[in-house]
């Protein structure tokens, strides 16, 4: 049986199950004959990770699922993977109030000792690097270095966790009263609930749970609905270290649809929604959860731009324009969009990098093949995105300066693309298309690159390529680049952990990982302690009576 025809059976025997002609015990049955790597002999490391052919996609102490059976495929070939049972906006409720009491004693766990159970989440994820870095690639379509980059990722978090474990702090302030001290201190919120996106499936998990857990809260995870197994495969690799350390469900998972992830924003009792999506769907949760006084981490689109300033090192510029377009087949948050070149280089620059395209056409290929640079894009709504912008782009004036089309094999394959000669505000290069496509904009100083830079709805990342020291200043200036992320010869994506990541405006202004990003996930109370003996008010006002 060939995919298509696969995947097509799967579909029609769960249409026949909604309708009510087969049961769910003769859907099983029915589905037990069809083929998914899962059981091939070349895909044993999904077997290595605890999964079966069939998942249960809800943890809260217990794996279960009631909710719509899902199946997961590798977008290199559409081939079924395996299959996982979604939760329900019951079964999310459930997780919610067991995870809340889990917290009531997470809390009271000194921040080291929370710390060293990050550790050991750390290294059991070392130790499931190989096969989880694998899956990553396999469910969401990246190349195999990036699989086992994203987990990194994870593990890397984590050991940056165990030393905020034990330094981070509030301060000791100055009080104008005599014997008097004002101190600050950070406290967990409580329950934090994340909702994750497709193309950094474990990663941005990671990122969330490892300082939220660090700084005493409780973590429930919503994953994206086509990486069911990167989430139940992460989760199970987090819960066992739970269970060895006797903890309750500190972390707990409900994969789902819509239902459950507007529930899960709705529900009072979790404390912090950080949300990885889109813009509109981002302002939505944020304004759901403001709605309620709840906080919220938002970390949305980026219309990232690439500056090249005519004192540029043009090589190091083209190979981080490279990465920077292509890795993950365009997919990232910060991929490179935009490139904006000075129009001395403008010409030049543009043959360079087709030149260096040209070259990756014959390492487009499956995700997990070793010589593969670029794989798949993540579903055939991405491949639908991909040719609808092209043709757009062609009937505002655009030229395809390499690419454009898609490549006929199965899978999701498309050509990474250059599109030149269109006008710096055209509404294709000011909106954000998921997929490997960037728009070479030619202009006359940093200046206006700089305002170029500026005038699209999000704020993710940016980066310039200059030996001038006076533009570099300005670029980070308060006159420069107004993204989240500023950088200066180097890409616009890869971000490390130890900085915050995040971006302004439409990009939702969250931060995660690094730096300070450890408050958000906390709440603030000022103290102050009089050991004077008598009351004093502040601001030298008297007020008593003899």
């Amino acid at each position: 049986m060939n995919q298509l025809d696969n995947k097509t059976m799967i579909a029609h025997l769960r249409h026949l199950t909604r309708r009510g002609v087969l049961s769910n015990g003769h859907l099983q049955q029915q589905l037990r004959s069809v083929s998914y790597l899962i059981d091939q002999p070349e895909y044993s490391f999904l077997k290595d990770l605890g999964l079966e052919r069939d998942n249960p996609g809800v943890y809260s102490g217990q794996w279960q699922g009631r909710g719509q059976s899902i199946t997961s495929y590798d977008p290199g070939t559409g081939q079924a993977i395996a299959t996982v049972r979604q939760g329900n906006v019951q079964e999310l409720h459930q997780a919610v109030g067991l995870t809340v009491e889990a917290y009531k004693q997470w809390r009271q766990v000194p921040a080291p000792v929370r710390g060293e159970i990050v550790r050991q989440i750390g290294d059991e994820l070392r130790k499931y690097k190989e096969p989880l870095g694998k899956l990553v690639s396999l469910e969401v379509g990246k190349i195999y270095s990036e699989g086992q980059g994203e987990v990194q990722e994870f593990i890397d978090i984590c050991d940056y966790a165990v030393g905020l474990s034990r330094i981070y702090a509030g301060q000791l302030i100055n009080s104008e009263r005599a014997q008097h001290t004002i101190l600050e201190a950070w406290r967990p919120l409580g329950l934090v609930g994340v909702i994750s996106a497709y193309n950094f499936p474990n990663a941005v998990f990671g990122w969330n749970a490892a300082i939220a857990l660090t700084t005493g809260n409780t973590v429930l995870w919503k994953g994206a609905p086509s990486t069911p197994l990167v989430s139940v495969a992460t989760t199970k690799i987090v819960a066992d270290v739970l269970h060895r350390n006797n903890l309750p469900p500190v972390v707990s998972l409900c994969q789902g649809g819509t239902d459950v992830g507007t529930a899960l924003v709705a529900d009072k009792r979790v404390n912090l929604v950080s949300f990885t999506g889109s813009c509109q769907t981002g302002r939505d949760v944020g304004v759901e959860v403001q709605r309620r006084f709840g906080k919220v981490i938002l970390e949305l689109g980026g219309n990232n731009a690439l500056i090249i300033d005519k004192s540029a090192n043009v090589k190091m510029a083209l190979d981080a324009a490279l990465f920077g377009c292509i890795g993950t087949s365009g997919q990232r948050c910060t991929t490179t969009r935009r490139i904006i070149v000075h129009e001395k280089l403008h010409d030049s620059f543009v043959e360079a990098l087709t030149a260096k395209y040209a070259q990756l056409l014959p390492r487009i290929g499956h995700q997990l093949e070793a010589d593969t640079l670029v794989g798949p894009v993540h579903t055939q709504q991405n491949v639908d995105s991909y040719k609808a912008t092209i043709e757009e782009a062609k009937l505002l004036g655009g030229t395809v300066a390499f690419g454009g089309r898609v490549v006929q094999r199965p899978g999701h394959y498309v050509e990474p693309t250059i599109i030149t000669g269109l006008s710096h505000d055209a509404s294709v290069v000011h909106r954000e298309t998921f997929a490997p496509i960037v728009y070479v904009l030619k202009t006359r100083s940093v200046d206006e690159a700089i305002a170029w830079n500026n005038e699209v709805e999000q704020g993710l990342s940016s980066a310039i390529f200059t030996e001038n020291m006076t533009q570099a200043f300005k670029w980070i200036g308060a006159q420069g680049s107004d993204c989240g992320i500023v950088n200066i010869n180097t890409t616009t994506n890869g971000a490390e952990i130890g900085g915050a990541f995040g971006g302004e405006k439409a990009t939702g202004g969250g931060r995660e990982s690094g730096s300070d990003a450890w408050k958000q996930y906390c709440k603030r109370a000022t103290i102050t302690l009089n050991h004077s003996g008598e009351l004093a008010c502040a601001q030298g006002v008297v007020f008593n009576v003899e």
